[in-house]
């Protein structure tokens, strides 16, 4: 059976189970709101920990960094233990926090605990949606990418039937789909990398001082160190990766969903664990490819030119079953995310009256317009990781100062309660510590600048601007 027929016939096969898994949960789902965004905060260990490592490991990973990794060698590292090892720091801080509550969004949790306000909850909405859509763009670029080098296919028309078949098992199911569909995709996640990088990093050895003497052979070994990068461009890529992060709904979202503090945070803190590990490793992967081909085009090729010339039949169809999954989980993780935030925050918020019925429905016809929009995205962006640095410096340097803020800033010293304000923050200290500093981190200043100012923005507003009474909430979890 030749490359293409293999390509093809494993996407079908994923495409039928996701949707039969899809139509075994939908009715599950569809009962309530709280059952379609968090699965009513039941979810075990074994679903939380497969979701957050399938989530995790998409095709923005597996391309996107191996693509920088050719472009900036070892720079795109301090990005990597940013992006990932942020995990792991959520993991320790703040997923047992999100763990004892049933909020559907950070939004949510942020405008219960800390402010107050439906302006400011919508702005973060938008803005946390906005990492979650440029995720699902980048796993559809990722695909893309993947068909045309080993299928020779045009990747736009790939694009869009990819993002039809996650579109449409989403809607179904929510995140039950979400979580399901993970929990296959994990598992192959985690088995097939180890062959995937077995593989990729034998050319040099799997030694750095090879990588090293053959980078320099090809006349780029300034790739292969970061020793002479200035600490603040290393910084702030740390920072850039790390408080993009914090914003991401769909960690939350995890976090919400899970049973109960301890599983929240054990979940993070393993995926965390394997994500820094397994993107790293990626990163190499685009460096390995630099020495053995320095004059490639496309760096998004980066990663598929080596396999498709340095591994056998066998291994590209697990290659590329492992994308796949990676890819598809994904997607679908981040397409219901940004579905429920746009609905809990942007609709629900001011159209209190809504059924369950009906915010299940919203979410589902959102879940279709963000589908389209990523798929948008997906076409007309050139780079994976251009299309996610840019979403989580604008939400980073906005929504996660302004949540550490009023996380410290607390009224009393007693722990937070679900229907009890507890923080000094106010709504105009919010509002404008938020736009300041998104607005401040996109421009030449940077997302460091950005971070500072909208923290005292947010306390030096919140001072001399009123605070707001408090009102009633869902319980906490028992």
């Amino acid at each position: 059976m030749s490359l293409t027929a293999i390509v093809w016939t494993i996407t079908v096969i994923f495409c039928l189970i996701f949707l039969w898994i899809s139509l075994k949960v939908k009715d599950e789902a569809s009962q309530s709101f709280s059952n379609y965004a968090i699965a009513g905060g039941t979810l075990p260990l074994f679903l939380i920990l497969f979701t957050d490592i399938a989530t995790i490991m998409g095709a923005g990973n597996f391309i996107g960094h191996a693509a920088q990794g050719y472009q900036i060698g070892m720079l795109d590292i301090p990005f990597i233990i940013g992006e990932q090892g942020s995990k792991i720091i959520f993991a320790i801080i703040f997923a047992g926090l999100a763990g004892k509550f049933t909020y559907n969004t950070l939004s949510e949790m942020m405008d219960d605990l800390l402010i107050r306000d439906k302006v400011t909850r919508g702005l973060v909405g938008v803005l946390t949606a906005c990492i979650m859509i440029a995720w699902v763009g980048g796993q559809g670029k990722g695909m893309g990418d993947i068909f045309a080098a080993f299928t020779g296919a045009n990747p736009i028309p790939i694009i869009m039937l990819f993002n039809v078949a996650f579109i449409v098992y989403t809607f179904l199911g929510g995140i039950y789909s979400v979580v399901w569909t993970d929990f296959l995709q994990g598992i192959i996640v985690v088995v097939f990398a180890f062959i995937f990088y077995g593989y990729a990093l034998a050319p040099v050895n799997f030694s750095l001082s090879v990588l090293q003497q053959k980078l320099a052979e090809v006349g780029a070994a300034e790739l292969g160190t970061i020793s002479n990068v200035p600490f603040g461009v290393i910084f702030k890529n740390f920072i850039t990766g790390c408080f993009g992060i914090l914003a991401a709904q769909i960690y939350w979202q995890r976090c919400f969903a899970a049973k109960d503090a301890s599983t929240a945070r054990r979940g993070m803190f393993i995926s965390g664990v394997a994500a820094v590990i397994f993107v790293s490793l990626t990163a190499m992967v685009g460096i390995v490819t630099k020495t053995l081909n320095p004059a490639l085009e496309n760096p998004n090729q980066a990663m598929p030119w080596l396999m498709m010339n340095y591994t056998p039949t066998w291994v590209l169809a697990v290659v590329f079953t492992l994308i796949l999954a990676a890819a598809m989980s994904s997607a679908d993780s981040n397409l219901n995310s940004a579905a429920i935030i746009l609905t809990n925050d942007l609709i629900r918020p001011f159209a209190p009256n809504l059924t369950d019925r009906q915010l299940v429905r919203c979410a589902q016809y959102i879940t279709i317009i963000v589908g389209v929009f990523a798929t948008l995205a997906a076409i007309y962006s050139s780079s994976i990781i251009g299309l996610f640095s840019k979403a989580y410096t604008m939400a980073g340097g906005g929504v996660v100062p302004v949540l550490l803020v009023g996380l410290l800033w607390k009224k009393t010293g007693e722990p937070f309660e679900m229907g009890t304000k507890n923080s000094r923050v106010t709504p105009w200290g919010a509002r404008l510590g938020i736009i300041v500093g998104s607005v401040v981190s996109l421009s030449p200043l940077g997302i460091l600048w950005g971070v500072a100012i909208s923290a005292v923005v947010t306390i030096i507003v919140s001072l001399v601007t009123p605070d707001v009474p408090e009102s009633s909430s869902p319980n906490i979890k028992a």
